[in-house]
């Protein structure tokens, strides 16, 4: 008999082509072969963050992610990417069933390169308009992900974009929410308002397979809910999309960064989209710090706000198993 957990999730599991509809969020330096593979292996969709890799990176990222599982498993590709297009055709020789295009609206042709292989495109959407426009553009999913995630953020809470977009957008194509999920009580509450699963980053990042530095782990264990703050943007011309991690002097350090990107920018040393990549490899550099090298003050520990749920190194299947059985209590006691 299949119990209400597995029905609500049909959709998701379907879809992603897993036992749950549970999607590890691509953390830079985080989301590679290991934790990738034992989340897919677990029952899970592990997604590789591609970030700033080259093809030649993400090709044998990808063939050793392929040999360490069997089971489906994605790439998370970033738009603004120089050589988005070469990402996509090592993904297509690759046979990657799902590609998530991350980091602003997906470039023209795109969304075609992909689907042209027969691959799945997610895209993230931060607002109801933009939902509807991806739909139109022929994405097969949608990610709404809120402001209490780690990484890039955009402007609104969670729940308040569940509202707003899962009534509309559900019965169209599957909605996976994420921000903030550390708990299965939550996932359950998505489910029932449509979502077709969930993603989640924060919980995933300190998992036993995960390769981050001892350190960058213990960070995550001593950490609460408002230790996860998000940057400030100092120069109202550059664009910069917010970014949460956990307040040390790296935070600091990116607020300098900015003010010297404007500098350049009111010198005309640099252009718009020059200034922007050089704050993404900024943020590149400073996540690897933290995650391989264990530099936890001068590094970026990027985490969500449900880094309080985070209390020790667990097993991925563990923490999957222990998600979908709190996911199932809170089903039954709705029911009551």
């Amino acid at each position: 008999m299949t119990d209400r957990l597995t029905s609500l999730m049909a959709r998701g599991t379907r879809f992603l082509g897993t036992e749950t509809a549970i999607i590890c969020g691509a953390m830079s330096w985080v989301s590679e072969r290991h934790l990738v593979s034992a989340v897919s292996n677990a029952g899970g969709f592990g997604l590789i963050a591609c970030g700033a890799m080259t093809p030649e990176l993400l090709d044998t990222e990808i063939a050793a992610t392929k040999a360490l599982t069997s089971k489906p498993f994605g790439v998370n590709l970033i738009t603004m990417h120089p050589q988005l297009f070469d990402l996509i055709d090592v993904c297509n020789r690759h046979d990657v069933s799902h590609v998530v295009l991350a980091g602003g609206l997906p470039p023209r042709g795109s969304i075609e390169a992909i689907k042209a292989n027969g691959a799945k495109v997610i895209c993230f959407a931060p607002a109801l308009a933009l939902a509807k426009k991806l739909h139109r553009s022929g994405v097969d999913a949608l990610v709404i992900e809120g402001m209490e995630a780690g990484g890039h953020i955009g402007p609104v809470a969670t729940s308040v974009l569940a509202q707003e977009i899962l009534p509309v957008m559900a019965n169209e194509l599957p909605v996976f929410v994420a921000g903030g999920i550390g708990h299965g009580e939550a996932i359950a509450a998505y489910l029932e308002m449509g979502a077709a699963g969930v993603q989640l980053g924060t919980r995933f990042a300190c998992a036993v397979e995960s390769i981050a530095h001892p350190s960058f782990k213990k960070a995550f264990f001593r950490a609460s809910a408002r230790d996860a703050v998000a940057s400030v943007q100092v120069d109202p011309r550059l664009p910069v999309i917010p970014v949460r991690a956990l307040k040390n002097a790296g935070t600091e350090a990116f607020t300098a960064k900015q003010r010297e990107v404007a500098q350049l920018l009111d010198d005309g040393k640099v252009d718009m989209g020059e200034a922007q990549l050089q704050i993404e490899h900024y943020w590149a550099g400073a996540l690897r710090r933290a995650v391989i090298d264990g530099d936890v003050e001068g590094g970026s520990l990027m985490a969500g706000q449900s880094v309080g749920m985070v209390t020790g190194e667990e097993p991925v299947a563990e923490i999957i198993a222990q998600l979908m059985d709190e996911a199932r209590v809170a089903l039954a006691r709705r029911a009551a």
